[in-house]
C-alpha cells in the first residue's frame, strides 16, 4: 500500500548533503519509489507568536478534512468511481487564485474550512437524499419477494381467480404448509355465509400456500376475525393495488437511477475539490511546522517521500540517521519520534 509523506529540511550545507544521500540511498534500497521537491510559496508568516496558536488550529483542522476526503473516496469506492489524483501530488502547484499568499495564515486557514465544511455539509444531504431513495426501493421490492402475507402475486392471479360483485367477494388467506388439511376441513365453517366448495389453491411456496375462498361481503369482518383464530391469514389483495404497486417500484427505480447519476457527478467533482483543499492544508502545516523549528528568514525545502507501507518503519530509521544533526543533543530514538511526529503522511486513496 502506497504512502505519501511530507517532510522539510533547512537549506544548509549539512542537509542538503543527507538530502542527496537520501536520494541516493532510496534509488539503492527502494525504500521509497520517488523524493522530490514540494513547492510551497512565501507565505505571510505574521507575529512569531501566533504560530503555536495557527499550528494546533491547523492540526484540528486537518483531521477534520481528512475525514472528509476518507468518506467521500470510500463513497467513490464503493460506487466504483475510479479517481486518480496522483499527478496532482507530484506536480502539486499552490492555487494563489483560491488561497492568496498575501492573506495571514488563519484566514487561509478558515477558506478551506469554509469549503470543506460546505462540500461535507452537502455530501450529508446528498447522501440521505439518495440513500432515502434506494431504502423506499429495497423496502417495497423485499415486500413483494417476501413471504406469503406480501409478496406480489402478479405473475400467478387471473382475472376470474376473483370473483367482486355486489354481494359476493374473494380473499385470499395464507396457510401454513402443515395446516393445509386443517384449511380444507374447516374454511366453510368459519362463517356461514362461505360460498361451499369454492376455495382453490393458487401459490404455494416453502412456507405454505395462498387460498382464495368466496363469501359474502358482510360477512368479511367475521371471517377474518374467525380466520385468525385458527391462525389463518387474510391477506390484502387487488389487481388495482398490486398494479399501484408496480409503479411505485417504476417511479422509484427510476428516482434512484436520477439520483445515482447527480450523486457520481457530485462525488466525482467535489471529491476532487476537498482533496485538492486537504493538500494546500497540508502545505500550510508544513509551513508553519518549519518556521516553527527551522525559524526566521524562511529557509526550508519540502520533499514529497512516495513509498510502500511495508517500508516506513526503516524509511523512518533512515530519515532519523541522515538528519540527526538537526537536534545533535537528542538520540536517534529522540529524533525519530520527532520524525513520526513531523512528518504528514498522506494515506493511500488512489487505488482500488
Amino acid at each position: 500500500m502506497t504512502d505519501f509523506w511530507l517532510i522539510s529540511v533547512p537549506l544548509d550545507k549539512t542537509s542538503l548533503t543527507s538530502v542527496e544521500k537520501l536520494k541516493r540511498t532510496i534509488a539503492k534500497t527502494n525504500l521509497a519509489s520517488s523524493c522530490c521537491k514540494f513547492s510551497i510559496p512565501d507565505l505571510k508568516v505574521g507575529v512569531l507568536d501566533s504560530l503555536l496558536s495557527v499550528s494546533d488550529d491547523l492540526s484540528k483542522l486537518d483531521t477534520l478534512t481528512e475525514s472528509c476526503v476518507i468518506w467521500i473516496h470510500n463513497l467513490c469506492f464503493f460506487l466504483s468511481l475510479s479517481v486518480d489524483l496522483m499527478n496532482f501530488m507530484i506536480k502539486f502547484q499552490w492555487d494563489k487564485a483560491k488561497y492568496p499568499t498575501s492573506l495571514p495564515l488563519s484566514s487561509l486557514a478558515e477558506i478551506i474550512n469554509k469549503e470543506v465544511s460546505l462540500v461535507e455539509a452537502e455530501l450529508k444531504s446528498r447522501s440521505a437524499a439518495y440513500n432515502s431513495v434506494k431504502a423506499s426501493l429495497q423496502n417495497l421490492e423485499h415486500k413483494l419477494d417476501g413471504n406469503l402475507q406480501t409478496c406480489s402475486l402478479n405473475d400467478v392471479m387471473r382475472k376470474e381467480d376473483l370473483v367482486v360483485s355486489e354481494y359476493l367477494t374473494t380473499l385470499l388467506v395464507v396457510v401454513a404448509r402443515g395446516s393445509y388439511s386443517q384449511w380444507e376441513r374447516s374454511y366453510e365453517s368459519l362463517s356461514k355465509f362461505v360460498v361451499p366448495r369454492s376455495s382453490r389453491k393458487l401459490y404455494e411456496n416453502g412456507e405454505g400456500g395462498v387460498f382464495s375462498v368466496t363469501l359474502f361481503k358482510r360477512a368479511v369482518c367475521e371471517f377474518k376475525a374467525k380466520a385468525q383464530e385458527s391462525k389463518f391469514f387474510v391477506r390484502d389483495y387487488s389487481f388495482d393495488l398490486e398494479e399501484q404497486k408496480q409503479r411505485e417500484i417504476t417511479q422509484l427505480s427510476f428516482h434512484k437511477k436520477e439520483q445515482y447519476g447527480i450523486f457520481v457527478r457530485w462525488l466525482k467533482v467535489n471529491f476532487s475539490e476537498v482533496f485538492v483543499a486537504w493538500i494546500h492544508l497540508k502545505a500550510l502545516r508544513v509551513f508553519v511546522e518549519s518556521v516553527l523549528r527551522y525559524g526566521l528568514p524562511v529557509n526550508y525545502q519540502a520533499l514529497l517521500l512516495q513509498t510502500d507501507r511495508k517500508h516506513s518503519k526503516k524509511l523512518k530509521e533512515e530519515l532519523a540517521s541522515l538528519f540527526v544533526h538537526l537536534d545533535p543533543t537528542a538520540s536517534i530514538t529522540d529524533v525519530r519520534s520527532h520524525m513520526e511526529q513531523k512528518s504528514y503522511m498522506i494515506p493511500n486513496i488512489f487505488y482500488k
